[in-house]
């Protein structure tokens, strides 16, 4: 079937296009930072508001969370309304929840407009490389993805080092609430520019959405979550273990939903027959793990680096830079380039550096034993990420076949983000459980939590097949 949306990208100048691409780099840069930018600030909104452990955590894991249910919703109303009113929409709620984190007067109206934020990102991200393929031609198309993965890790890298320098700065005695009113103007500006550019697309298949498995799997994830974060400090009730118990239940609910709605061609939330090909499940569980891992560890340092070695905002923020170098390394001239002549031992030696490296970082906020033992450690575990994360979604999507990328490549970010969410609440709570007054031993939990995290992805990163990419195109 020819495509509607040519004659529509024909009437815009390259200009035109080229502004319309940066609106929805924009976006991206706003959406990617804000799951890290709070990081810097949880100390200080902690203070402020005088929050429990577990409150902070919200914070951070809500948006997350949030983001990670209704992205694979986000898509398919993307689909079926239309990408670009998707888009606008999504961008419109994702600026109106930062004002209303901006301002907040108690940490559950925070946690709330962190939740509204997630779920508005979840709406606009999907879209993003939709109305790429709508604005650009197959080979134009490449340079501009290229670039999409690019910032996307700066993004993510450099949110720490943002919030920090902006809570330094205190521009209009704001403090912390700058990290989330300065979406506001940028927003605005890309809603205006979004609706005079981005050309009105929508897919032309038809695809119904699956209301009760996107529930369902909601629950079971509310469920398992919930009690991680708040068990520790409300006392294990009996109640917190049923819903520890209830969850994996429920997850197998959605499964077998999945598999008989497929059966007889009904909506599903996701592709079943993906799970049937080894290299993508595997591949699956180590991006949840290792997301887990990495997120848990990134939550702890920039936590821990201030309420236990009294580092400022801004400090903590320009201890990133390190990481994030390594990080770029990793990505641009180890991950990528290597995996192809080397294959999943590149994702092993990846996941050890991280493993040894971050139990290192954290061991160093434990002892305060020297600053310099900090910087390599920190350089180190960021190639170690980068090594892993750069070529894992090639990895997993290696053997996939074309006609389910689209879905393949929702399911990845969605489990990315699910892993985010679990590793805040799991290596989070036991770090709030072993530190509630920064005694020594404080930091073990929490560096036995991501360890043991970091031995899972090894030991399906081992289980990998070999080789990772098949010969031939299929």
């Amino acid at each position: 079937m020819a495509s509607p949306f040519p004659a529509q990208v024909m009437d815009l100048t390259e200009r035109q296009k080229s502004l319309a691409y940066l609106t929805l780099m924009v976006a991206l840069v706003l959406e990617i930072v804000d799951v890290t930018i709070v990081n810097t600030a949880l100390p200080v909104i902690e203070q402020d508001f005088g929050a429990a452990a577990a409150q902070a955590q919200w914070v951070a894991a809500g948006y997350s969370l949030a983001f990670a249910l209704l992205l694979m919703l986000g898509g398919r109303l993307g689909d079926a309304f239309g990408y670009n009113r998707l888009f606008i929409g999504g961008v419109a709620g994702f600026t109106f929840a930062s004002m209303l984190c901006g301002l907040s007067r108690s940490p559950e109206q925070l946690i709330a407009a962190r939740v509204l934020q997630g779920g508005a990102g979840a709406m606009m991200a999907p879209q993003v490389m939709a109305l790429i393929q709508v604005l650009f031609h197959p080979l134009e198309r490449v340079a501009k993805l290229a670039w999409v993965g690019v910032i996307g890790g700066l993004s993510a890298i450099c949110g720490p080092i943002i919030g920090g320098v902006l809570i330094h700065a205190n521009p209009f005695g704001l403090g912390w609430r700058s990290v989330f009113l300065i979406n506001v103007p940028v927003g605005v500006l890309a809603v205006i520019v979004a609706w005079k550019l981005l050309p009105s697309a929508r897919s032309s298949l038809t695809r119904g959405i699956d209301g009760g498995g996107t529930t369902l799997f909601a629950a079971s994830m509310a469920a398992m979550l919930y009690p991680l974060v708040r068990g520790h400090d409300l006392g294990w009730q009996p109640w917190h273990l049923a819903l520890l118990f209830a969850a994996p239940i429920m997850l197998a609910l959605v499964w077998r939903r999945t598999e008989r709605r497929a059966k007889t061609g009904a909506a599903t939330l996701y592709a079943p027959e993906l799970f049937h090909q080894r290299q993508f499940a595997f591949g699956l569980a180590i991006a949840l793990a290792f997301g887990a891992a990495t997120g848990g560890f990134l939550f702890v340092f920039a936590f821990g680096a201030q309420k236990l070695l009294g580092f400022s905002p801004l400090e903590t923020g320009l201890l990133h830079i390190p990481f994030s170098a390594g990080v770029m390394l990793g990505i641009a001239f180890l991950g990528r380039k290597l995996v192809t002549s080397h294959g999943k031992w590149v994702l092993v030696g990846g996941i050890t550096l991280m493993a040894l490296f971050a139990g290192g970082t954290l061991a160093w906020i434990e002892t305060d034993v020297s600053f310099w033992w900090a910087l390599p450690c920190l350089a180190l575990a960021g190639t170690g990420m980068g090594m892993t994360s750069g070529p894992l979604t090639p990895v997993i999507l290696a053997r996939v076949d074309r006609s389910h990328a689209g879905t393949a490549s929702g399911l990845i970010k969605t489990v990315q983000e699910l892993g985010m969410a679990l590793g805040i609440a799991i290596v989070g709570t036991a770090f709030f459980a072993g530190a509630p007054t920064g005694e020594v031993g404080a930091v073990l939990p929490a560096i036995a939590a991501i360890e043991g995290l970091m031995l899972i992805c090894l030991v399906l990163a081992f289980r990998l097949p070999a080789p990772l990419f098949p010969k031939h195109d299929a």
